[in-house]
């Protein structure tokens, strides 16, 4: 869609905790007019535009015909039918991450928004944080990267492997730092039900050399999220998600003030800013990621549960 000055018609698939966030970020939007809701649990559709404004959809195809842009965050496995109809009707989408709940899906959908020249973008929006600290900037070349992103249990998202729930994020990190997929990958499972990863270690190795461990729990103790980087010759950072910190040495050319940046203080605000922004024909678009992202992301995770004997979905 080109740059236009009438507001964006926005609205929501899914009444859960991550469609209230954007419900509340569209309905605070300068030049956007936020419609509502489509939930299969109408009653849920109802409390959040309560909440936030706009009205319940009686379908999902009577949202999707209403408005311009649209945010997906039903659980993972519906993602496909709802972007694929979106991208359909040419509306632009940003859609909750996984990007899909399978590689066929993913590839189906970062190709159509392709092939219509329609604005795909995932919720990968930690990528906002490591922009505001200059990690994606002038700096050396990354040899190697540790992540461990520890959840608490949750009732959220158990239709997939905590590979796509939680460890999808230092999965897009790393791939957006080494700019390309690994050729090597190595994991192990811990605790999981039905043979549906709780706990997962991986080891991924990239053609330019990057080497790279991960491990992710949702049922951990404590919440813990940090991620280390090492570029040689001493040149070393040290990031804790959490506390929006860190520590770095060898004179890397970071910001110090980041977690005052807005887009640090409010990542997902800001990826809807940037979403919207592209909706316009305004900016490049980094760092969003793309469709073309989301599915390499995607991949990733498919291959890392494949590789530590688990399922990746219900």
């Amino acid at each position: 869609m080109s740059q236009s000055s009438s507001p964006l018609r926005a609205g929501v698939v899914g009444a859960g905790v991550f469609g209230g966030y954007h419900a509340s970020k569209y309905a605070a939007a300068p030049d956007v007019d936020f419609l509502g809701v489509f939930d299969p649990v109408a009653e849920r559709s109802r409390e959040l535009c309560k909440a936030h404004g706009g009205a319940p959809f009686e379908s999902l195809q009577s949202l999707i015909e209403a408005c311009d842009v649209i945010t997906v965050a039903s659980p993972a496995v519906f993602h496909h039918d709802a972007v694929h109809r979106a991208l359909l009707a040419d509306r632009a989408v940003l859609v909750e991450k996984p990007l899909a709940a399978t590689e066929e899906e993913a590839r189906d959908l970062a190709s159509l928004a392709a092939e219509r020249g329609v604005v795909l973008r995932v919720g990968h929006q930690e990528r906002f944080v490591f922009h505001a600290m200059g990690l994606f900037g002038d700096l050396p070349r990354a040899h190697t990267l540790s992540a461990r992103r520890m959840g608490v249990p949750s009732a959220r998202n158990l239709d997939v492997s905590v590979t796509l729930d939680l460890m999808i994020h230092d999965i897009d990190l790393v791939l957006a730092l080494a700019g390309e997929a690994p050729d090597a990958v190595e994991a192990e499972m811990g605790p999981a039900r039905a043979g549906l990863a709780d706990h997962i270690r991986c080891r991924l190795r990239f053609p330019g050399g990057l080497e790279a461990e991960l491990e992710s729990s949702r049922v951990a103790e404590d919440r813990d999220r940090v991620m280390e980087i090492g570029y040689g010759q001493g040149a070393k950072v040290r990031v804790d998600f959490i506390a929006k910190t860190f520590d770095s040495s060898g004179g890397l050319a970071l910001n110090p003030d980041f977690a005052d940046a807005p887009e640090a203080r409010d990542s997902l605000g800001a990826n809807v800013a940037a979403f919207l922004d592209a909706v316009r024909g305004r900016g490049d678009g980094w760092p969003a990621a793309d469709g073309e992202a989301g599915r390499l992301a995607m991949e990733t995770a498919l291959r890392i549960d494949a590789a530590a004997g688990a399922r990746s979905r219900v």
